[in-house]
């Protein structure tokens, strides 16, 4: 009897409906550069989501505003004023070295000095005239350090005026100059000797400097 062989089970086919059909799969450049695109591309989302995820677990920042300095706000600090007697002292414990401040002197006042040179004109003892004019003249030098003004007044200081006014105007003279005093008597009726004296004044009232003279004789 014969014997009917039987096909292995790893020979019978399958059904054409079982089979499933896959992707082929590409080689080649364009395969290779397709799978390194997407491999980036899962990189990227995982860098960006870590990112993320730190920045979420950072406290926020506090903002910092730009605070321009006040030194040179306001007026400037008074420095101390040496009082002469050394260095002042800083804070710091060092000397400051201040500018010293020379204050000018006050000037002095002028003084006044009037120097009696000579007689122009009528000598001691002239004989007069009842009635005759007298026109007196001295040669005086400001010897002080004033200058004559209108405030300076000759004075009759003793003697007779003959007829001259007692208080007149000083010649005007600056210091170190000569100047002519005159004064124009007039020689009274009675007939004796006559003579004054007379005396610069400053404008306090002070007479000052020599005193000067005129002496005549009146006739009848």
């Amino acid at each position: 009897m014969a014997q009917t062989r039987q096909r292995p089970a790893w020979r019978l086919r399958r059904s054409p409906r079982s089979r499933t059909r896959q992707a082929p799969i590409r080689s080649g450049p364009v395969g290779y550069a397709a799978g390194r695109s997407c491999h980036g591309l899962r990189r990227l989302a995982s860098l960006l989501s870590l990112a993320a995820g730190l920045a979420a677990c950072a406290p926020p920042s506090t903002p910092v505003f730009f605070v321009p300095p006040t030194q040179g706000i306001g007026p400037p600090a008074a420095l101390p004023i040496s009082n002469g007697a050394g260095p002042e002292a800083s804070p710091a414990g060092g000397p400051i070295l201040l500018p010293t401040v020379v204050v000018p002197s006050a000037t002095p006042p002028c003084t006044d000095n009037l120097t009696y040179l000579q007689d122009l004109t009528i000598p001691d003892g002239t004989t007069m005239v009842p009635g005759q004019s007298i026109d007196k003249q001295w040669q005086v030098r400001n010897s002080g350090t004033c200058n004559w003004d209108d405030r300076y007044r000759l004075k009759l200081m003793s003697g007779d005026a003959l007829s001259a006014v007692p208080v007149q105007p000083l010649y005007p003279a600056r210091a170190g100059t000569d100047a002519v005093i005159r004064i124009v008597f007039t020689a009274p009726e009675a007939a004796r000797l006559y003579g004054c004296q007379w005396q610069a004044v400053n404008p306090d009232g002070l007479p000052f400097g020599d005193p000067f003279y005129m002496q005549v004789a009146v006739a009848p």
